[in-house]
């Protein structure tokens, strides 16, 4: 769980939810009709509304309550991940030819507890497993790292 508070969390949801369907506070309050102050109390996470109007906001932007009292920042950051080239596709490659032939039958990876071998259909789905984390840790580095002044 993350280390924000429920009114902060609510704060962060609806201004998510303002800024994807490109509504503002005059626009909601006129559409919902609630108070400015009440609802910019919501916005800046000075209060937490009641469960009525959770549900008149849900309902309003056509999402379920839980979008809008859960932390969900993280999955949002995930679609947003940068795309992989030609080059990162190269490397991502190599790097998993190298994993891999450490799963070839002389070697310890290649078998479970010891003494049994890992059957070819385990094999590919460890393959199938390395290379989604892979591209998946690439794309993060590449988000994170990135200067700002090349991103898209």
């Amino acid at each position: 769980m993350s280390g924000l508070g429920n009114k902060e969390i609510m704060s962060k949801n609806i201004r998510f939810y303002m800024e994807k369907f490109d509504k503002d506070r005059n626009q909601v309050c006129k559409d919902l009709g609630f108070k400015y102050t009440t609802f910019a109390d919501w916005v800046n996470g000075n209060k937490y509304p009641r469960i009525d109007k959770i549900e008149m906001l849900a309902n309003y932007f056509g999402i379920q309550k839980s979008d809008l009292i859960e932390d969900k920042c993280e999955n949002e950051k995930s679609s947003k991940l940068p795309q992989l080239n030609s080059r990162d596709e190269r490397s991502i490659k190599k790097k998993l030819e190298s994993v891999l032939n450490d799963l070839m039958p002389d070697n310890a990876l290649a078998y479970y507890d010891g003494d049994e071998p890992m059957s070819d259909e385990d094999k590919e789905l460890l393959r199938i497993s390395l290379e989604n984390t892979m591209r998946l840790a690439k794309q993060m580095a590449k988000q994170k790292f990135t200067p700002k002044k090349f991103k898209k």
